[in-house]
């Protein structure tokens, strides 16, 4: 490999990154000018029986991240809290929170189409990860964090949506809606930063992968913006969607590529696949039941600031509906899990207590079913069933139903 490549890749590097946002390593840290082994190696465990990644350790007065690794401490909180938050914009509770707000509250047709951004984009760079198979930072680097360590790291799929989903956003909305653009680009570019600089300093990402992702999602967004905008309107109008939606989502879960091992990362792509079919087949429903019209002017529109009342319905709105889709979620889970469970002729408790293996074939075909049952039915509920009872409850969104 190029050694410029070879040194993005370092995980050398990535220490630098951390340290410069105040992630001080202890003396044990080979990377340190004045490093000073202070202890034995082979994995020796400190007084409190904590694994020091070969070296023992003793700070027992010092504030540490996690008890279990004594490594390294942090001096700058500031950093250390912005990019846990930032980390968190590409997560799973940020979209279950994110799009329901977009769709409940702001503009729907913007929505689906940023949901198919989205969908698309995660699905082509997780399989890129089990293609690639390039494990994450390791030492001398530390994690800070341990979500998704089981996951391969290139591509960097944070920097991938930490891009398609703010300017997907940006680019459906600038001709829909009168609004500073270079303050929306300014926000844009502030939150892919954040989020990109984050994976590197949890020690999730190596350089080279945030690099990558980077150049893949704007290679794929180029042709994807325009023929998401096309097809979404195919979707809806056309009468055999729901087939030709629900074909493909199936398709797309059971001939995922191949890990080597056992990932989560399967399990989470059938679920931006599944959310995203059921967001287009509510609103196929909504379109052939005569429920979207043509609004009475064109736009772009002025944006219509919430007024005190509007305020709290939009919270209402919001409360009410999460709540719902939590419900739903734990209703739509159980009773597909354990019909699943009952084709297959396996005890539901038993399957989901044993291993997480590519061999174990009977827990990857529930599990995948009941993902593709359960957040479809999140996706349908975001887009069709909510909105009918905000609108039968009279606290729907003003003119919901004017937007394809």
């Amino acid at each position: 490999m190029h050694p410029l490549l070879e040194y993005l890749k370092s995980p050398e590097l990535v220490v630098k990154v951390q340290e410069y946002f105040g992630i001080e390593y202890q003396k044990s840290n080979p990377l340190s000018k004045n490093s000073k082994i202070t202890g034995t190696q082979n994995g020796t465990a400190n007084g409190k029986g904590a694994p020091t990644n070969g070296f023992t350790v003793n700070h027992a007065d010092e504030k540490k991240i996690d008890d279990n690794d004594n490594a390294y401490r942090v001096t700058n909180y500031f950093w250390y809290v912005l990019f846990i938050i930032g980390t968190e914009l590409g997560d799973e509770i940020f979209y279950a929170t994110f799009i329901p707000f977009w769709f409940w509250n702001i503009d729907s047709a913007v929505g689906r189409r940023v949901v198919m951004v989205w969908s698309a984009i995660m699905y082509v760079g997780q399989s890129l990860k089990d293609i690639i198979r390039w494990p994450r930072p390791s030492y001398p680097a530390a994690r800070l964090q341990k979500k998704w360590g089981l996951e391969y790291g290139m591509p960097s799929t944070h920097a991938m949506v930490s891009v398609a989903i703010p300017f997907s956003v940006l680019i459906y909305t600038y001709d829909r809606y009168i609004y500073s653009m270079p303050v929306g680009l300014a926000i844009a570019c502030v939150w892919c930063a954040v989020i990109c600089v984050s994976r590197v300093y949890l020690g999730m990402h190596s350089v080279l992968d945030i690099i990558a992702g980077l150049i893949l999602v704007v290679l794929l967004m180029i042709p994807l913006i325009p023929i998401v905008d096309r097809l979404d309107l195919i979707i809806v109008t056309s009468r055999w969607s729901p087939i030709f939606v629900l074909s493909i989502s199936i398709l797309l879960i059971v001939f995922y590529p191949d890990s080597g091992k056992w990932t989560p990362t399967r399990g989470d792509t059938a679920l931006t696949v599944s959310v995203c079919a059921g967001i287009e087949l509510g609103a196929w429903l909504h379109f052939h039941l005569g429920e979207f019209q043509q609004p009475a002017q064109p736009p772009p529109y002025e944006i219509i600031w919430p007024s005190y009342s509007m305020f709290g319905l939009l919270l209402l709105r919001t409360v009410l509906g999460l709540c719902c889709i939590v419900a739903s979620r734990a209703f739509a889970k159980s009773i597909s899990y354990a019909f699943v469970c009952f084709i297959l002729g396996r005890d539901k408790n038993e399957l989901r207590q044993s291993e997480d293996t590519l061999e174990n074939k009977n827990k990857i075909i529930v599990e995948l079913s009941y993902k593709l049952f359960t957040y479809g039915v999140i996706g349908f509920n975001t887009q069709y069933l909510l909105p009918s009872v905000f609108k039968l409850l009279n606290i729907g969104r003003p003119d919901f139903y004017t937007e394809i």
